[in-house]
């Protein structure tokens, strides 16, 4: 999946610590990584999203945190 596709289907807007700086969402995805803007780790919905059910990702706060393949390293 890339990031276009990501961004369609992902929920990050309705996340809690979601904040919209008009950065391309699907930060689970490899080469995302991290928000540059998102700071503050609210809470998170990341085990709904229908990107990391559909990639098999297992990890959360990836906007904060770095993308799955970074959190598995």
């Amino acid at each position: 999946m890339n990031r276009d596709e990501g961004d369609k289907l992902c929920i990050c807007r309705m996340c809690p610590s979601f904040f919209n700086c008009g950065e391309q969402l699907a930060y689970c995805l490899p080469g995302a990584g991290k928000s540059k803007c998102i700071t503050v780790e609210r809470g998170c919905i990341c085990h709904g999203c229908p990107v990391q059910v559909q990639m098999h990702y297992e990890y959360v706060y990836y906007c904060t945190r770095g993308s799955a393949d970074e959190l598995a390293a």
